[in-house]
């Protein structure tokens, strides 16, 4: 008998308090003594003293129209942008000589990888240091001019190496040939791939490492069928995913594929993101929520207005300073932090939105008293 009294408790008091919404609030009345800081009014209804307002952070907003966008939910996995992703690769053969960043590492643009042994690369070298003496003993004469084009034939060798310029001058300058060819990052990011070994020997065009930028990513994202006509490339999205429970990441829908899988009716859609602080990784899942061009005049409150009884949204009206009513609504889509109140409320009408949770707490205990 008793479990089935506990059992009907919650549908007796969701009827008493959502019929109790209807009922008009009676005047204000004095806190009974003994220091009780809420006292039931009507079922619904429930009032606070100052002090219990204060305690309980009870914050009060107003509902209001906002121009909102419809959403549209894509499942998908985040990957790197293949625009900030780089393959270092061997150019020429020879015996790694000296490893200087493994997997994991972070890396600046420029800064060395490995470094090489090269006969391929002291041969060029030499060839450039000898034509640049040919040429510096044939200035002024007749023969400058093929000396000088020569030197300059011999300079263009080294650069398919990773060589520039500036490193080019600064050999013909010290005359003195390097014993290792240093690979340098291309960008900054990170290793992911690094197939190196110290003293392995290496052919040209072997693949060494793969760098990329986690600074910005992509989410690969699947659009249903059935909500391609809503969307379109350069409108907002917001990812979120279950690493981080509660935090959303804004982002833009960039590519919008042009085949569509026979087998999940999705077509592939891409959208770009900024991620500074290298929180989201490659291969999360990820939900977006994509938003479609045109907008809509709506209704409002904000997410921790809204509370839940017997499976039904109800939100709690401020009727008095003091003095607040159960209200069901019916909610629509989730607006950037906010609910669409589709029915229930009016524009202007003001609800408890920090401590809704506390008077929903109330309520039941003086509905359980009743």
């Amino acid at each position: 008998m008793k479990k089935l009294a506990l059992t009907l408790l919650p549908i007796i008091v969701m009827i008493l308090a959502l019929s109790g919404a209807c009922r008009k609030e009676p005047g204000p009345e004095a806190p009974e003594a003994g220091g009780a800081e809420t006292k039931a009014v009507p079922a619904g209804t429930i009032s606070l003293t100052p002090e219990a307002m204060k305690g309980g952070g009870i914050v009060v907003e107003e509902a209001r129209m906002v121009e909102a966008f419809r959403t549209v939910r894509a499942p998908g996995e985040f990957e790197f942008d293949p625009r900030r992703v780089a393959e270092v690769s061997a150019r020429t053969a020879g015996r790694v000589e000296r490893l200087a960043a493994y997997l994991g590492d972070r890396v600046a643009a420029g800064q060395v990888l490995a470094e090489i042994f090269s006969p391929d690369y002291l041969a060029l070298q030499s060839e450039v240091l000898l034509a640049g003496e040919r040429a510096a003993r044939l200035k002024g004469g007749p023969d400058e001019t093929m000396a000088a084009s020569l030197l300059d034939s011999a300079r263009k060798k080294l650069f398919p190496l990773g060589l520039a310029e500036r490193e080019v001058d600064a050999l013909l300058a010290s005359r003195s040939i390097r014993p290792n060819l240093e690979i340098r990052s291309p960008l900054a990011g990170v290793v992911i791939v690094a197939q190196a070994l110290s003293g392995g020997q290496v052919e040209a065009a072997t693949t060494l490492f793969r760098i990329a930028d986690p600074s910005t990513l992509r989410a690969r994202v699947d659009i249903y069928e059935k909500d391609l006509s809503s969307v379109r490339a350069g409108v907002d999205a917001i990812l979120s995913t279950e690493a981080y429970p509660g935090a959303t990441f804004r982002g833009r829908l960039i590519f919008i594929g042009a085949t569509m899988d026979a087998k999940t009716r999705t077509i592939e859609g891409r959208i770009e993101f900024v991620n500074p602080e290298g929180r989201l990784k490659p291969g999360m899942f990820v939900e977006a929520r994509i938003r479609t061009p045109e907008g809509r005049r709506t209704l409002t409150v904000p997410e921790g207005a809204v509370q839940e009884i017997q499976s039904r949204a109800v939100v709690f009206v401020q009727t008095g300073p003091t003095a607040f009513v159960l209200r069901p609504v019916e909610t629509g889509e989730h607006i950037d932090g906010a609910v669409e109140i589709v029915k229930g409320l009016a524009e202007g009408e003001k609800v408890v939105t920090t401590g809704a949770f506390l008077l929903k707490s109330e309520l039941l205990k003086s509905s359980l008293g009743d």
